[in-house]
C-alpha cells in the first residue's frame, strides 16, 4: 500500500471526535442510571468519604478549606462541590459523580485523540490512523470496570482523564518538536503552547492523585532532555523552565500546606489517617512486600482482570507487547508517547512493595479483591496499544483487501475479552460489594436509630469510619462536632478547639454521643454524665454505643 499524506481536515474526520464524545455520553447516563437504580453508586466507603469531605467544606460547625483535611488531595472534592449543595444530590450520591462522568467522556475523546495523532504519520494511511483511534477509543470506553468507577465518586475516572490529556499534549509537544528546524521565531513560540498545555493537565493529575506527581517526574525529566539536546534554543530553554516550575509548585505547595496546618509535611504518607497507617491497622497481608518485581506481576495480574475474566488477560498483555514493538519501529520519536502510557506500572511496583497499598487478585494468594482498581491505570496504554494493532492490521492487510476484517476480529476478541468480565461481575463492583457488605450491617443499624431521633439534634461523633451514618439519615454536618472542628497545627491537641471541648464536657455541647469500640470518641470522651441509649453489635464489626446526654431533648 503506498503511503498517504498526512491526516487533512475532511468532513468525516471532523466528525469523528463528536461522535466519539456522542457515544461516551451515552454510555455514562445509561450507565449511571442503571447503577443509581440498583443502589450500586455509593458502595465504595472510599466514595462516601470523598462526598462528605466536601460536603463538610460548607456543612460543618467549622466550615472552611482546612475541611479538605491532608490524606486526599483536594481537586476531586473542589470539583465535587457545586453538585453537592442540595441535600438530595448529597444523601443519594449522585452530584458526585457527575465529575466523574464528565472525565469519562473527556478521557474517551482524548484516546481517540491521542491515538488519531500517533498513527497519523507518513507510514500509515489517514484511514490506518481513524481506524485504530476508533479501536482504541472502543477499548477505553467500553471497558466494563471503568464504565462503573465513572458512575461513582471515586477518582480513578477524574485521574485518567487528566493523565490521558497530559500525554495528549505531551505528543503534540514531541510532534512539533520535530519540525522546529528552520522555523521562525513566531512559529518556534506556538509550537511550545501543548507544552503549557500539557503542564495544566499534569497539575491537574497531581491535585487529583500521587500517581500524578510520579507521572510529572517522568514526563518533566523528558522535557529536561529534550532542552539539554536544544540548549542553543533560547525559546525552548524558557518553556521548558516554566514547565518544570509548573509542575513543582503543586508538591512544594501541599508539602507546604501540611507543614503549615499540620506541622508536619508529610503527613498525608505517615500521619494517622495514611495509607500507611491504615494498613498497620488492617493488618492486610502484601504478598509483595519488598519485592519491586512480584508487585509488578500482581499489579499486571489486576490490569489484566480489570480487561478480561481468567486467562482472557493475556490476550491484552501480548497485544500490548506487539503494539510496543510496532511503535518502537515505526512511530520514531513518538515512540516516547507510548512509552509514557507505561508509566503507571513503575510507580505502583513501587508503591506496592514500599507505600503501604497492597493489591490482591482473586487468581493469586491471598485470593481475594482489594485495590482491584488500582490496575485500570494502565487502560489507556492497553486501549492505545489496541488501536495500534488494529491500524497495523488494517494497512497488513490492505493489500489483500482483508484489512477491515483483520480488524473486525481484532474488536471481536475485545467484545469477546468484555463479555466474560460482565459475565463474571467487573471486579471494581465486584470489590465495592464486598466494600459495601463490611460495613453496612453496623452502619444501617446505627443510621435507624439515628433516624428516630430529633432532626435537630446535636451530636458527637468521628466522622473518619462512620460518616456515611449521618448522611444516610440526611443528618447535615453541621450538627456533628467531629474530628475535624479543631485546629490542627495545635498538636497534638487543640484544647480551646470545638473537638477537644466537647469531649471533655459532651452535655455542654451536644445531645447525643455516637462512639464505636477503639475510635476516638470511645477513648476520649467523658462519659460521666452520659447515659447509654442504645448499643449495637455487628459481627466482625467494632460495638457501636449512643449515649444520650443530660440536656438531650
Amino acid at each position: 500500500m503506498k503511503p498517504v499524506a498526512r491526516l487533512a481536515a475532511s468532513p468525516s474526520a471532523d466528525r469523528g471526535p463528536s461522535r466519539v464524545a456522542g457515544i461516551a455520553v451515552l454510555v455514562s447516563l445509561f450507565s449511571f442510571l442503571y447503577y443509581f437504580q440498583h443502589g450500586d453508586v455509593l458502595l465504595y466507603g472510599d466514595a462516601v468519604a470523598h462526598i462528605n469531605i466536601a460536603r463538610r467544606v460548607f456543612d460543618s460547625q467549622t466550615p472552611g478549606l482546612l475541611q479538605l483535611g491532608t490524606v486526599w488531595l483536594p481537586l476531586p472534592h473542589l470539583l465535587m462541590m457545586p453538585f453537592i449543595w442540595s441535600k438530595a444530590m448529597w444523601q443519594s450520591g449522585a452530584g458526585a459523580s457527575l465529575p466523574s462522568m464528565i472525565a469519562y467522556v473527556f478521557g474517551v475523546m482524548g484516546i481517540f485523540r491521542l491515538t488519531r495523532a500517533l498513527l497519523d504519520v507518513d507510514s500509515i494511511s489517514k484511514t490506518a490512523a481513524i481506524v485504530g483511534a476508533s479501536a482504541a477509543a472502543f477499548a477505553d470506553g467500553a471497558n466494563p470496570n471503568l464504565i462503573y468507577m465513572q458512575a461513582t465518586a471515586m477518582t480513578e475516572s477524574l485521574y485518567l482523564a487528566f493523565f490521558i490529556w497530559a500525554v495528549v499534549y505531551f505528543a503534540e509537544f514531541i510532534r512539533t518538536q520535530l519540525k522546529l528546524e528552520g522555523a521562525n521565531q513566531s512559529q518556534i513560540q506556538s509550537a511550545h503552547s501543548p507544552l503549557m498545555r500539557c503542564a495544566a493537565c499534569l497539575a491537574a493529575a497531581q491535585l487529583t492523585r500521587y500517581d500524578g506527581w510520579f507521572l510529572a517526574g517522568v514526563m518533566g525529566l523528558a522535557v529536561f532532555v529534550i532542552a539539554l539536546r536544544t540548549w542553543q534554543n533560547r525559546t525552548m530553554r524558557r518553556e521548558a523552565a516554566k514547565f518544570l516550575i509548573a509542575i513543582a509548585l503543586v508538591p512544594i505547595l501541599w508539602l507546604a500546606y501540611n507543614r503549615v496546618v499540620y506541622q508536619n509535611a508529610l503527613e498525608f504518607a505517615n500521619g494517622p489517617y495514611s495509607a500507611k497507617a491504615i494498613e498497620q491497622r488492617a493488618a492486610a497481608p502484601n504478598p509483595a512486600l519488598h519485592s519491586i518485581g512480584v508487585a509488578a506481576l500482581y499489579f499486571l495480574k489486576s490490569a489484566q482482570l480489570n480487561l478480561a475474566h481468567g486467562n482472557w488477560g493475556r490476550f491484552w498483555l501480548a497485544a500490548a507487547f506487539v503494539a510496543l514493538a510496532i511503535a518502537a519501529a515505526k512511530l520514531g520519536p513518538r515512540f516516547l508517547t507510548v512509552v509514557m502510557l507505561w508509566v503507571p506500572l513503575l510507580f505502583y511496583a513501587y508503591s506496592i512493595a514500599y507505600g503501604s497499598v497492597p493489591i490482591h487478585v482473586y487468581t493469586w494468594w491471598p485470593f481475594a479483591t482489594f485495590n482491584q482498581r488500582y490496575g485500570l491505570q494502565l487502560l489507556p496504554m492497553f486501549a492505545v496499544s489496541a488501536g495500534v494493532l488494529a491500524a497495523f492490521l488494517f494497512i497488513l492487510g490492505a493489500s489483500g483487501r482483508h484489512g477491515g476484517k483483520f480488524v473486525a476480529v481484532l474488536l471481536a476478541l475485545v467484545v469477546v475479552s468484555y463479555a466474560s468480565v460482565w459475565k463474571a461481575e467487573p471486579q471494581c463492583l465486584r470489590e465495592a460489594r464486598r466494600n459495601w457488605d463490611i460495613r453496612h450491617t453496623l452502619n444501617s443499624a446505627v443510621e435507624r436509630i439515628v433516624a428516630r431521633l430529633p432532626g435537630n439534634a446535636r451530636y458527637l461523633m468521628d466522622l473518619g469510619e462512620h460518616v456515611g451514618v449521618m448522611e444516610e439519615a440526611g443528618i447535615p454536618l453541621r450538627q456533628v462536632v467531629n474530628n475535624e472542628n479543631h485546629r490542627p497545627w495545635k498538636r497534638p491537641t487543640d484544647p480551646e478547639g470545638l473537638w477537644e471541648r466537647a469531649l471533655a464536657d459532651p452535655p455542654r455541647y451536644v445531645d447525643f454521643v455516637i462512639a464505636f469500640d477503639g475510635d476516638p470518641v470511645d477513648q476520649g470522651a467523658n462519659k460521666s454524665g452520659l447515659t447509654v441509649l442504645a448499643e449495637i453489635h455487628a459481627t466482625g464489626q467494632p460495638r457501636a454505643r449512643i449515649y444520650t446526654t443530660r440536656s438531650a431533648p
